[in-house]
């Protein structure tokens, strides 16, 4: 983008208060109660500041929901399914209450199954092994890669990234007609980790259904930022993870329908998956126990339930709305920045998310993102965040270009917004404050003074070794 206007900060902020005041009329429960939205980080330059965490598409913080009800769970923490004692009774009510709960959070119907896994890139694969021989996945380039690669292990139609959101429909019905007889699924994102952008998935589902394909929604990015409802949307299958709605306990489900899952192989052998063993052959349990082998996350299932909850309870309109403010305000002040271009598959009208990725020209993205943490404590992500083909798209096919990503959701504020706009400001007027070396494919400062906590210091280390918090700061 071209220079516009210099920007008046004065001006910027009432604009933005006015949208947010009209935010927190809608949703007086937001922003989020989180752990870490108060923490103090060092600079480079000896201040202590307020961290601003603008890197939520990857790992958002902590809910104190999710915390509390791990903290409750934790003195009834046992063996689950087959333990006697009384915990683990309890252990297993807790398990069974917060697998419901998930399901229901996804709109899941009577007859749908829920299946835990680690995260969405579990549970993308673990259907992808599940599908009936000779199906044919039919996916978009622009996928995130646990949502491109797990497909192409089998046989795959892969589709280049629509421009205009009018033609993503059409793109994939083509791609749906041509295919031979069989088993076919959609494998689709929600809302792009990239552009933010949603994606029309309710048309999509309605389409393939009459194709007679089935789809699988990657709701990583848009469960945390609007409602997902199988029954509503259509969506045969929804993968999610507990760690993008502020659950960061390891955990991430699959939920939809559960023939393609009973008949398929176990994901994982071993106990807990079976209902007999015998010398010379294995009978396997039906789903979900099939596909989850070993002894459950207990409490990252309880935190994924209770995170569920708390999104739910603060409602979808008032997170959409709130998050609606921030995205306006962090887009109208991008636009006064020079060099600023914001990366969109359809252009500044389409529908987003509070994920906003752009590029600054002349600029590095590593450094720049480097100066804002270092000099200003503000993280947000810099890269391809593993969608390559669709960054490579946005920017240059022939030599694709790294970009500046800043993310938030309903935990973030409107303050969280300023610091960015005015640390891109002060850089980009005024350069960096201190020297920058690449490190292990890193920019970090030299010197880097800032004193890093030893939260390592009661972990096993070998002969000799520091703890890897201590290594960093040196």
């Amino acid at each position: 983008m071209s220079r516009r206007q210099s920007r008046t900060p004065a001006s910027l902020e009432s604009m933005g208060e006015v949208a947010m005041s009209i935010a927190r009329a809608v949703a007086p429960v937001l922003p989020l109660d989180v752990f870490g939205a108060d923490l103090l980080v060092p600079l480079v330059t000896g201040e202590r500041v307020r961290q601003v965490n603008l890197d939520c598409a990857a790992s958002p913080p902590c809910l104190r929901a999710a915390h509390e009800a791990v903290v409750s769970a934790l003195p009834w923490y046992a063996s689950v399914n087959r333990g006697a004692g009384f915990a683990s009774g309890v252990s297993t009510r807790l398990l069974d209450a917060a697998r419901a709960a998930i399901g229901a959070f996804a709109g899941a119907r009577p007859d749908d199954e829920v299946i835990l896994t680690r995260n969405t890139t579990e549970a993308l694969n673990l259907l992808a092994a599940a599908l009936p021989e000779g199906a044919t996945a039919v996916v978009f380039a622009s996928e995130h890669h646990a949502n491109l690669l797990p497909w192409r292990r089998g046989r795959h139609v892969q589709l280049a990234p629509p421009r205009r959101r009018d033609e993503v429909v059409s793109c994939a019905e083509r791609a749906l007609r041509g295919l031979p007889a069989g088993a076919r699924l959609l494998a689709v994102t929600g809302a792009s980790n990239v552009t933010g952008e949603i994606w029309p998935i309710a048309e999509l589902c309605a389409m393939a259904h009459r194709h007679g394909a089935r789809v699988v929604v990657d709701a990583a990015q848009l469960a945390p930022h609007r409602r997902i409802d199988l029954r509503a949307i259509g969506a045969d299958f929804v993968a999610f993870s507990a760690h993008k709605l502020h659950a960061p306990f390891g955990s991430g489900a699959l939920v939809g329908r559960r023939d393609w899952l009973d008949a398929a192989r176990p994901w994982l052998a071993g106990g807990g998956a079976t209902r007999r063993v015998l010398p010379d052959r294995v009978e396997w349990s039906d789903s979900p126990a099939r596909h989850e082998a070993g002894t459950p996350n207990l409490l990252g299932a309880v935190a994924f339930a209770a995170a569920c909850r708390a999104l739910a309870e603060a409602g979808w309109d008032a997170i959409a709305a709130h998050e609606s403010a921030l995205l306006e305000h962090l887009l109208r002040g991008l636009r006064t920045l020079p060099g600023v271009e914001v990366l969109s598959l359809w252009g500044p009208r389409a529908e987003r998310i509070g994920v906003v990725t752009f590029t600054v020209a002349g600029r590095d993205p590593a450094l720049l993102a480097a100066a804002l943490s270092a000099e200003h404590g503000i993280g947000v992500r810099d890269g391809a965040f593993c969608a390559h083909p669709l960054v490579a798209a946005l920017t240059d096919p022939a030599r694709p270009q790294p970009a500046l990503r800043a993310s938030f959701g309903a935990a973030s504020t409107l303050q969280d917004i300023d610091r960015l706009l005015s640390a891109l400001d002060a850089i980009l007027s005024r350069g960096l404050r201190w020297r920058y070396v690449r490190h292990a494919g890193r920019f970090v400062p030299d010197p880097d003074p800032r004193p890093a906590p030893d939260l390592a210091a009661g972990l096993p280390a070998e002969p000799g070794q520091a703890p890897c918090l201590s290594r960093l700061s040196a």
